[in-house]
């Protein structure tokens, strides 16, 4: 699979593909080695669990699963809208990700 995914943790994405389709979500935690993200309340799935220590009652949970990283999009939440990136060079010899379509620095 891929080893560089073009989402980081902490960012805000919109998922363009699926049952989950058009949900924003954060960027929980990404995997390079299966090409996956895992994304806040997106691809919900049910788990049933026997009582340990944690969990003392046991029962059916609700738990996010990974989903491809090519099934979303990075959101810019100045322009409201999905967008691609670019990367600029700052004049300290930074490098940021920006926004294609505002301009905005991610």
């Amino acid at each position: 699979m891929t080893n560089n995914i073009h989402v980081k943790k902490n960012d805000t994405v919109m998922v363009i593909s699926g049952k989950d389709k058009g949900k924003i979500g954060e960027v929980l935690s990404v995997f390079p080695k299966n090409g996956k993200v895992l994304v806040k309340s997106v691809n919900m799935v049910t788990k049933h669990q026997k009582p340990n220590k944690e969990n003392m009652q046991g029962g059916i949970i609700h738990k996010e699963a990974p989903i491809f990283s090519s099934k979303v999009m990075l959101y810019c939440t100045k322009c409201k809208s999905v967008t691609r990136i670019s990367n600029k060079i700052l004049n300290d010899g930074t490098k940021v990700r920006v926004c294609k379509k505002c301009g905005e620095t991610f």
